[in-house]
């Protein structure tokens, strides 16, 4: 019992990270209506941002966060303003084949950049662990999962109670009215196309010190961002967080227990079995409704 309650509480604390990384693919798919498969490759950027900022200046992740976010946020409404937002008004088609490039060309670029091998952040703070009833948990695996559930907290909060909340809403309801009625519909797709990728940067500066990064990392996190959010619903903010911290936990258990090399592979059973079972997922609504985003 003591080695399940040890695996699950790694899944759930690792599940929160997940969540927060769904939680950016939710919000750019609900308001801009673009599927984001270089998603995975903003959490990447982010993982080697921390690794060298740590590596040339020791800086700590928790203070290198407070440059890599913003640093994010701008470079998400540069993709959006100079590469989405042309094409906005194309084919979904189009829109996928332009983000799956943009992953391919990222994932070339670091390859190029810093080399195919692993590298880790190794942050001594981090790395202590403190024990309570008999289960142990690292300081680094605790902060990501407190950080990651106060900034989805947070999002919930600035969508469902300030003014950007309620035009990011509208926006992901009826983008065309809502341009009838004067709202600036381009300018606030930059809002959310950065506030996305800044959520996700986040998730990557948090799971940095437990997990190694490499160019292909980004994939991996891509896969799971997408299982998330169809598990949680679409759009469904509570939703990608139930559904990252299910996901996290079978994860872990399946590693623990059956084979570490077939945790992807449970992953994808459980998203099969969902999609089988409720195909709206597991907050998830009317198809009508999963469309308007952010519920």
């Amino acid at each position: 019992m003591s080695l399940f309650m040890q695996a699950l509480v790694a899944g759930l604390l690792l599940g929160g990270v997940y969540a927060l990384i769904a939680v950016g693919l939710n919000l750019i798919f609900g308001v801009v209506k673009i599927i984001n498969f270089a998603h995975g490759e903003f959490v990447m950027m982010a993982m080697y941002a921390t690794f060298w900022m740590w590596s040339a200046w020791n800086l700590s992740p928790y203070l290198s966060i407070f440059i890599i976010t913003p640093l994010m946020f701008v470079f998400g409404m540069v993709l959006q303003r100079f590469i989405l937002q042309p094409m906005q008004n194309s084919s979904p088609t189009m829109k996928i084949f332009v983000t799956l490039g943009l992953s391919i060309l990222l994932q070339n670029l670091a390859l190029v950049l810093f080399g195919g091998q692993f590298r880790s952040t190794q942050f001594p703070w981090g790395e202590k662990s403190v024990t309570v009833l008999g289960i142990s948990a690292t300081y680094g695996r605790i902060t990501a999962f407190v950080v990651a559930l106060v900034l989805v907290a947070a999002l919930f909060y600035i969508m469902k109670k300030t003014l950007i909340g309620k035009v990011l809403r509208a926006l992901a309801e009826d983008r065309e009215t809502a341009g009838l009625i004067g709202i600036p519909v381009k300018k606030y797709y930059l809002v959310a196309m950065g506030l996305g990728t800044a959520m996700t940067a986040i998730a990557g500066v948090l799971i940095a010190p437990f997990h190694s990064v490499f160019p292909l990392a980004g994939a991996h996190f891509t896969l799971l961002a997408f299982v998330v959010v169809v598990l949680g619903g679409l759009g469904n903010m509570v939703g990608s967080l139930v559904g990252g911290l299910l996901l996290g936990a079978v994860e872990t258990l399946v590693g623990t227990y059956i084979d570490p090399a077939l945790q992807l592979v449970a992953v994808f059973v459980v998203f099969i079995i969902v999609l089988l079972a409720r195909p709206q997922g597991i907050f998830g609504g009317s198809a009508s409704n999963a469309e308007v985003g952010l519920k």
